[in-house]
């Protein structure tokens, strides 16, 4: 990940906000027979020691991502869309961009036993279920979820490192930002209200900064 310092999130408040938010995770392992990754929905906990994973892999993907053995990344990608010069205040621009808040999380996982795996199963449904009207759990029929957990196998992984990077068009003028914000928020093909919230909250309208590239 390119480390353009005004682009940099280094808050690892802001990296679990970002994994709560975008919980569909992608884990890439350099296994002995080449690249695996392998997407799964995935939990945070913020520690006293710093942040912790937890998912499951359904089995046998952790026999391909030799789980445990050595140290993996978690890809989480934010919101992110497609900026154009035609949305500037200057009618000669014509270099288009790609704003993002993206998080490359590293450590090496811990396998977890049954049961401490079907907890943190519980979590996951728990935590996604919540937001419906009439939420579902494994545990109306504790039996069949520990049956069924067995096909997976669930993992804790403690970051011991990140690289994230929030490029929110940091290095534009106030009056350039402002209207790249009034265009996520409209109407058009490349509206995208989540990334503007993510301009405005992680990168809100300053004076101006001086460019260091927009890539």
């Amino acid at each position: 990940m390119r480390h353009t310092p005004h682009y940099l999130l280094t808050d690892p408040a802001e990296v679990a906000r970002l994994v709560r938010e975008n919980p569909w995770v992608i884990w890439v392992s350099p296994a002995e027979a080449g690249l695996v990754a392998s997407p799964y929905p995935t939990l945070v906990d913020e520690t006293a020691d710093g942040l912790e994973l937890l998912t499951h892999f359904g089995r046998p993907d952790e026999v391909g991502h030799e789980l445990g053995r050595h140290e993996v990344m978690a890809i989480v990608q934010g919101p992110h869309g497609y900026i154009s010069p035609s949305w500037y205040p200057d009618p000669t621009a014509f270099v288009p961009t790609w704003n993002h808040v993206t998080a490359h999380l590293y450590g090496t996982p811990e396998l977890l036993e049954p049961e401490e795996n079907l907890a943190v199963l519980e979590r996951l449904v728990d935590a996604f279920e919540r937001h419906v009207e009439a939420p579902r759990s494994l545990r109306l029929d504790p039996a069949d979820a520990a049956r069924q957990a067995k096909g997976t196998i669930g993992l804790r992984m403690r970051v011991t490192r990140f690289e994230a990077r929030a490029k929110l068009s940091q290095n534009k003028t106030p009056e350039t930002r402002a209207a790249i914000l009034a265009a996520l928020r409209g109407g058009g093909p490349y509206a995208q209200p989540a990334l503007a919230d993510a301009m405005e909250r992680l990168a809100p309208i300053t004076p101006e900064i001086d460019p260091e590239g927009d890539a």
